[in-house]
């Protein structure tokens, strides 16, 4: 039996990329625009699909959008586009991939209205901090919240695509933002 020390949250399994990001990313606290926007194009991409699937894809994604840079993202043309329809290494939904094109534009506004998108998102917490919740079971955690209902609503009136309230409470939780890791999780121990 697995001691208490190396318990893990059980939606992460046992494949070791999903391990490797439960343990060290998923739900530790995002500090940097460039970190954040990556999770933003990841989290896109993923509507309708398995986090696995975009996790094993991320290094794809990564060249494919210009190593997750905002601005550059924000320049690519229909010729990219077209590029990108071509790449086996992403999922090739055109809608998903000139979403994450104007998304990075409207990533740009944002950081120019709040300062950062981190200060953005942090505006809708409470106090600004992120919040740490205590759930016993993956049954308690919900697809989506009042504060991502706010989120993912203002996001939509902003432009945003692929990125409603269950989206963005993913996001959130990735970002450690929430910290859904159950109490019985190692990764607790460091809150």
């Amino acid at each position: 039996m697995e001691n208490k020390e190396m318990q893990r949250c059980g939606w992460c399994g046992t494949d070791p990329l999903y391990v490797d990001y439960h343990d060290n990313e998923w739900g530790k606290e995002v500090t940097s625009d460039e970190k954040m926007f990556e999770f933003l194009v990841l989290e896109s991409a993923q509507a309708g699909l398995s986090w696995i699937t975009i996790l094993r894809r991320r290094k794809n994604y990564r060249k494919a959008f210009a190593g997750f840079d905002a601005e550059k993202v924000a320049n690519f043309t229909p010729e990219d586009v077209e590029r990108l329809m071509l790449d086996a290494g992403i999922i090739r939904n055109r809608k998903k991939i000139e979403s994450t094109i104007t998304n990075a534009q409207h990533f740009l506004k944002i950081q120019d209205e709040f300062g950062s998108f981190c200060n953005y998102l942090k505006s809708f917490l409470p106090n600004g901090k992120p919040i740490i919740n205590h759930w016993k079971t993956l049954e308690e955690i919900p697809a989506s919240t009042e504060i991502s209902d706010k989120i993912s609503k203002d996001m939509k009136k902003r432009g945003f695509k692929f990125f409603g309230s269950t989206i963005c409470y993913a996001h959130l939780q990735a970002v450690g933002y929430i910290n859904d890791h159950l109490i019985n999780c190692m990764c607790r121990k460091n809150l």
